[in-house]
């Protein structure tokens, strides 16, 4: 693989993609909805199924039911991104209730879609997903939207927000203790290229060493 991630709009590549669903006909009716825009590397129908496969196969995004035995979508998004923090989520679901699309972003998902959604539009929005956008069906954006704008949302880091989302994912390891050689091999990255996002991370925060960094990021809860 290249240093930096893939852009799947390009058409060069296809994202590498896990299905998670309790129901194994609708795993197999998206597989065939999608047919080649994506290559399904894995799939999974409860919560634990769900962290091995995706910790074994390490897709590019994961296609995520809210609904899941084991303890829901949510928990698949806890315990995949503690460890692998660059893959992304777009969740699938039946449901268009608002507690269920807050709970998943919050989660750490990219995107949400119904599932009367076309398969044509789910390629694309996986395709978009997997390149670091946010998709949302119509409706459900709003609920986004009106939950992140409420006053119990996350108060604003200007700090944080100054971070590239690779800067975000580098600062992470490097915060758990990570070595470069590590970090590269987690991001699928050369150590070279680590090395230049931490002298950045480093740079824009205006800290002097990787402890420093630790500090900042423990104290924001960012580990």
């Amino acid at each position: 693989m290249g240093e930096e991630s893939t852009n799947f709009s390009d058409g060069d590549a296809v994202p590498r993609v896990v299905i998670v669903d309790d129901h194994r006909l609708f795993r197999s009716g998206v597989r065939g909805e999608l047919g080649d825009a994506v290559n399904v590397i894995g799939e999974a129908g409860d919560v634990d199924s769900a962290v091995h496969v995706i910790g074994e196969t390490l897709p590019d995004l994961v296609l995520l039911d809210v609904h899941l035995p084991g303890g829901g979508g949510v928990e698949v998004l806890r315990r995949v991104l503690a460890k692998h923090p660059q893959i992304r989520f777009l969740a699938l679901s039946v449901s268009d209730a608002a507690e269920d699309v807050i709970g998943v972003v919050r989660g750490g998902a990219r995107g949400y879609v119904t599932k009367t959604i076309s398969g044509k539009d789910l390629a694309n929005a996986i395709v978009r997903v997997a390149d670091g956008d946010a998709v949302f069906s119509p409706r459900l954006a709003g609920f986004v939207l009106d939950a992140f704008s409420a006053t119990d949302a996350p108060p604003a880091d200007p700090e944080l927000d100054r971070l590239t989302q690779r800067e975000r994912e580098v600062l992470r390891h490097i915060a758990r203790g990570y070595a470069y050689k590590e970090v590269a091999k987690e991001l699928f990255i050369s150590v070279k290229t680590v090395e230049t996002h931490v002298s950045s991370v480093l740079r824009k925060l205006q800290l002097s060493n990787r402890h420093e960094l630790s500090r900042w990021a423990t104290a924001r809860r960012l580990v």
